[in-house]
């Protein structure tokens, strides 16, 4: 199996293999991390679509100084805040706090989880998200956020502390 960077690199050559696999294995992750950010299904929807697009335009610009996940959820996040000043320009942001996607069924635990999640300001959930769901380290994280290490570090103890109140 190629590596992120070995397909970014096929990308950037052209192939469209290169680009199939790399969109199988970052789609819904970007997906999933637009929602953290939007909160609108559709809108983060069309964020996911437009960062690959913009992974298939621009992969012969990514100069491998960070892993291609920072990279791609780098864009992902410039993607997403370009769409909430864009849609708040035209004043059709819907009320992101009533909009969910259709839960699946699942443990009461995790629909605490869940709940206790939606109550965490955006910069928190961001940064769970991409700890917890992404597995990245806070230096990646920082990097895409561009912010330093120690404001992730801290987001994230304000982020558990919350947390640990909701679900306890």
């Amino acid at each position: 199996m190629a590596s992120d960077r070995e397909l970014l690199e096929g990308v950037a050559a052209g192939s469209e293999d290169a680009f199939k696999q790399l969109y199988d294995r970052f789609a819904e992750r970007v997906y999933r991390y637009a929602f953290t950010i939007l909160r609108v299904e559709h809108l983060a929807e069309e964020v996911a679509q437009e960062t690959m697009i913009a992974v298939w335009k621009g992969a012969s610009k990514f100069a491998g100084r960070s892993k291609a996940s920072t990279w791609i959820f780098g864009i992902a996040r410039n993607q997403a805040y370009s769409l909430v000043r864009k849609e708040s320009r035209t004043e059709r942001v819907p009320d992101v706090s009533l909009v969910e996607p259709d839960p699946a069924p699942g443990i009461h635990r995790q629909e605490r989880v869940a709940e206790a999640l939606k109550r965490l300001s955006d910069d928190h959930r961001e940064v769970v998200f991409l700890t917890f769901y992404e597995g990245l380290s806070y230096g990646e994280i920082a990097s895409i956020l561009d912010i330093p290490s120690g404001t992730v570090k801290s987001r994230m103890f304000h982020a558990k502390k919350q947390l640990a109140e909701a679900l306890t």
